[in-house]
């Protein structure tokens, strides 16, 4: 059985990014075709992969000017050659999932989250902070591109959503059901270390969507340390309305970053994210999340036993919740527990799982034997 993967584009190392890295661990010898690559980051994620990239490649400027070449990308993923392979697995959040496969071919979808550009696209272009002139190009844009969007949608054989709040989407965008298979956490990277220190922590990019601008409030106002990892172009404004509790440390390696995530009091996570690794990398530590009761937080916190919640993306909130954080008793123990259960060997397990299940209800067998060897 010949397997392919396929993902938007190999162009910055990001959640995304780990999940394909994963999947190539997975299957090995599966070649990874996408529309551009930066070889950089195919090294750091996934050396040795076999990366097959389209005519888009050859375009000027792609590291800057990637999110510019929007329209290009339906066009680009429908041109790769997947014919020939028997199982494509698409690592999609955009446009992957528009991959044209041979007839016969299995498409198993792993949806970070319907394209953002088409179905939301007034908040898209606040997060990446465009200009004006931009905008006034995003009606005509987000049109075209969610036509394309609901035209291949039913493409894939099977959804799978890396989160509850991602699979609500794809009922509403695409009209289809997604099984949740929560994206694999490189627990192994943090782990608990001494008792906790007084400081609290984020780790996040520095960009206006996250909402690192609550946390450095709250923690101004409330005179407690906050140690800020993460660099981005919000920084200098988040900086000038810091108080003297909270520090920036810009970004910093990953072991270091461990360290902190071991030394802190707590970690918030003031944003919305589709799935979020970083409050399952504080509990791998052994430390508690604050975090924003949306998004993924939703799948990967529970109340009162490894974090706690704030309702809205308030200060007042977000300083009443950490009020609450500091009343209770966490067991490290506990917590690294609950991280566990999202590493990556249970990743693998379900994909294979779910793999051989849509196979097996295809060719009638229980166990496709073309799989044994990849598990």
């Amino acid at each position: 059985m010949r397997v392919a993967l396929v993902h938007d584009y190999l162009i910055q190392a990001g959640g995304a990014e780990r999940v394909v890295a994963a999947l190539h661990r997975l299957f090995p010898e599966a070649p990874v075709f996408t529309t551009i690559a930066d070889p950089e980051v195919v090294e750091s994620c996934m050396p040795g992969a076999e990366i097959r990239t389209s005519w888009m490649q050859l375009l000027p400027g792609l590291r800057r000017h990637f999110r510019k070449y929007v329209l290009l990308y339906p066009a680009a993923i429908e041109s790769l050659d997947l014919s020939g392979f028997d199982l494509v697995l698409s690592s999609s959040s955009a446009f992957a999932k528009g991959a044209v496969t041979d007839p016969g071919a299995c498409h198993i979808c792993y949806c970070h989250t319907p394209m953002r550009f088409g179905w939301n696209a007034d908040a898209y272009a606040a997060r990446e902070a465009w200009g004006p002139v931009l905008q006034r190009l995003l009606p005509a844009v987000t049109e075209r591109l969610r036509r394309w969007d609901l035209a291949t949608c039913g493409r894939p054989d099977l959804y799978l959503a890396n989160s509850s709040v991602v699979a609500g989407r794809i009922a509403r965008c695409y009209g289809r059901q997604a099984r949740v298979v929560h994206p694999p956490v490189e627990v192994d990277r943090v782990r608990p270390s001494g008792p906790p220190g007084e400081y609290f922590l984020v780790v996040s990019r520095l960009v206006p969507y996250k909402r690192v601008d609550l946390a450095v409030e709250a923690f101004t106002r409330l005179g407690r340390p906050l140690l800020v990892i993460g660099d981005g172009p919000a920084r200098p404004a988040l900086e000038r309305s810091a108080g003297p509790s909270v520090r920036f440390l810009g970004r910093l390696p990953d072991a270091v970053v461990a360290r902190y995530y071991a030394g802190c009091r707590g970690v918030v996570f003031p944003g919305e994210e589709d799935f979020g690794i970083v409050p399952l990398e504080a509990n791998a530590a052994g430390r508690p999340v604050i975090a924003y009761q949306a998004g993924g937080a939703l799948d990967t916190v529970v109340e009162g036993q490894t974090g706690v919640f704030f309702q809205s993306q308030t200060v007042e909130a977000l300083c009443q919740a950490v009020g609450e954080c500091e009343a209770l008793v966490w067991r490290s123990g506990a917590l690294r527990l609950h991280a566990e259960a999202f590493r990556e060997e249970i990743f693998r397990t379900r994909i294979l799982e779910v793999v051989r299940s849509t196979l097996g209800s295809r060719t009638g067998e229980a166990w496709p034997e073309a799989l044994s060897a990849t598990g």
